[in-house]
């Protein structure tokens, strides 16, 4: 089922769209930082793990409409929004809010540049404003992500994972030998000297 917007005037949905006004001009994401409304409570919107967003249980299959609350979507410290000018809403995401599914490198070692593409389009470069982090899964692999925007970071997809961390190697970092990646310049830990497994 695709989820459309309805023309009620109380929609959650309707009033989100109606007050970010038309996208198609829109130069990179609107500046949701300086924004500060209200906060108007929860609505029923959740990102599953898979990167699909839903409202009311139902899948939003527009992907215009999702990059659109994407591009509105900020984590504040207890909660991630999505906000507008004139109002704040709490939704659920159940694991990272997006998705990194492609990856470009060039070069190697220390001049190595690494970029993503994710799930709604946007692209980053791996450096000071885009780090990669590396969280330890209960069952002792790990999980890439690296930051988009703000605090809002995307889960490397399992296959891309592989290509990354297969671009690894072992350093000395102070007494400690750990396994990382280096880019632009910087060195990512990953894990111990006898590397990690992105599962």
């Amino acid at each position: 089922m695709t989820t459309e917007i309805s023309s009620p005037a109380d929609s959650a949905l309707s009033r989100l769209v109606s007050a970010l006004g038309p996208d198609a001009k829109r130069k990179g994401p609107p500046p949701v930082e300086r924004w500060n409304p209200d906060y108007c409570g929860e609505i029923d919107m959740r990102i599953a793990r898979d990167g699909t967003w839903f409202y009311m249980g139902t899948p939003i299959e527009r992907p215009a409409l999702v990059k659109l609350f994407a591009s509105v979507l900020r984590k504040d410290p207890d909660r991630y929004v999505l906000v507008t000018p004139v109002e704040r809403v709490g939704i659920t995401v159940e694991d990272a809010p997006f998705l990194a599914v492609e990856m470009a490198v060039v070069g190697e070692g220390d001049a190595r540049q690494i970029a993503f593409r994710t799930n709604v389009d946007d692209v980053v470069q791996v450096g000071p404003d885009h780090p990669l982090r590396f969280d330890e899964e209960d069952g002792g692999g790990v999980k890439p992500s690296v930051r988009v925007r703000g605090d809002l970071w995307a889960l490397v997809t399992r296959a891309v994972a592989f290509d990354l961390i297969a671009l690894g190697e072992q350093r000395l970092e102070g007494q400690t030998e750990r396994y990382g990646i280096a880019v632009g310049g910087l060195f990512y830990p990953v894990g111990t000297a006898s590397g990690a497994d992105a599962d």
